[in-house]
C-alpha cells in the first residue's frame, strides 16, 4: 500500500468512527506504529484529521486549515480539475468564479481563452487574467482578506446581483454524502449562493480531499449544479445523486 493509499483510509476510517488510536490503524494498515504517527502529523497539518494523543479524530467543523497549506494540498489534482473545467468554457463568454484554490487553478487554465468576462471576489483569479488584453476582468467591492485575497460581505453580495451570467464557477470545502455543499465562512458563502443564482449553469470543482469534510455552513447541494469537476470516482451514493438530479461529472 502507498502513503497516498494509506493516507486514504486513514481518512476513511476517521470519518467513519469518529476517532481511531494510532495503534488500531496500525494494525489494520499493516505498519509500524510509528508510521501511523507521522501519516496523522501529516494529515493533520493539511486540515484533514484532528491529531489527538494516541490516535486521530475528526478534523474541525468550524476553522479551514491556513491558504498556504491549501495551495500546495493535493495541487496536482487540482491543477488537473482547472484545466478540464476550462474546456467547458468556451470563447466569448460571461463567467463568476469564486474564492478557492482550485478555481484558481482554473482561472490560470483560462488564459488561451479569448474575450471573456470574467466577475470574481478572488483577487488570485482576477491578477493572472487582467494581463489578458482581450478579457474584461470585474472585481467586486468588499473587505479583502489579507491571508487569501478573497473579496466578502454584503457589498461583495449586492454587486454580484446586478449581473446575469453564462456561467458560475465555484469552490468548495466540503461535500456530505447526502450532496450538502459545506463551507467555513458566512460572508463567502453568500457571495458563492449569489454567483450560483445568477448564472445560467454552474459549475462545481472539488478535489477528493473535500470529500467528508464537514464545516458547519451550509451553501447549497449538488442538485444545484449543473456539472461536478473532482478528480477521484465519489462514493456510489454521491453519483446516484448526480444522475438523479442530471449533473454532469467530470473526472481530471
Amino acid at each position: 500500500m502507498s502513503a497516498e493509499e494509506r493516507h486514504h483510509e486513514i481518512i476513511t476510517l476517521v470519518r467513519t468512527q469518529g476517532y481511531v488510536s494510532n495503534e488500531d490503524l496500525a494494525q489494520r494498515l499493516n505498519v509500524a506504529v510509528q508510521t501511523i504517527r507521522r501519516d496523522v502529523n501529516l494529515l493533520a497539518r493539511r486540515g484533514l484529521v484532528a491529531r489527538h494523543h494516541g490516535g486521530a479524530g475528526l478534523a474541525s467543523s468550524v476553522e479551514n486549515i491556513a491558504y498556504s497549506e491549501r495551495q500546495v494540498l493535493n495541487r496536482r489534482a487540482k491543477e488537473a480539475i482547472g484545466h478540464l473545467a476550462a474546456r467547458q468554457i468556451p470563447d466569448n463568454s460571461s463567467l463568476f468564479v469564486s474564492i478557492g484554490t482550485t478555481t484558481e487553478a482554473f482561472a490560470k487554465a483560462l488564459r488561451r481563452h479569448k474575450a471573456l468576462r470574467v466577475i470574481t471576489n478572488n483577487l488570485h483569479v482576477a491578477t493572472p487574467l487582467s494581463a489578458q488584453t482581450d478579457f474584461q476582468v470585474i472585481v467586486t467591492g468588499g473587505l479583502v482578506r489579507f491571508y487569501d485575497g478573497g473579496i466578502t460581505g454584503s457589498t461583495a453580495s449586492t454587486f454580484i446581483e446586478q449581473y446575469r451570467t453564462d456561467f458560475a464557477v465555484i469552490g468548495i470545502s466540503g461535500i456530505e454524502e447526502d450532496g450538502t455543499l459545506l463551507d467555513f465562512d458566512a460572508d463567502e458563502i453568500s457571495v458563492a449562493q449569489a454567483m450560483m443564482r445568477n448564472a445560467r449553469r454552474v459549475y462545481l470543482l472539488a478535489d477528493q480531499t473535500k470529500f467528508g469534510r464537514r464545516p458547519m455552513g451550509r451553501l447549497g447541494h449538488l442538485s444545484h449544479v449543473h456539472g461536478f469537476f473532482t478528480d477521484r470516482q465519489p462514493s456510489e451514493r454521491i453519483c446516484a445523486l448526480l444522475r438523479e438530479h442530471d449533473v454532469d461529472l467530470h473526472i481530471a
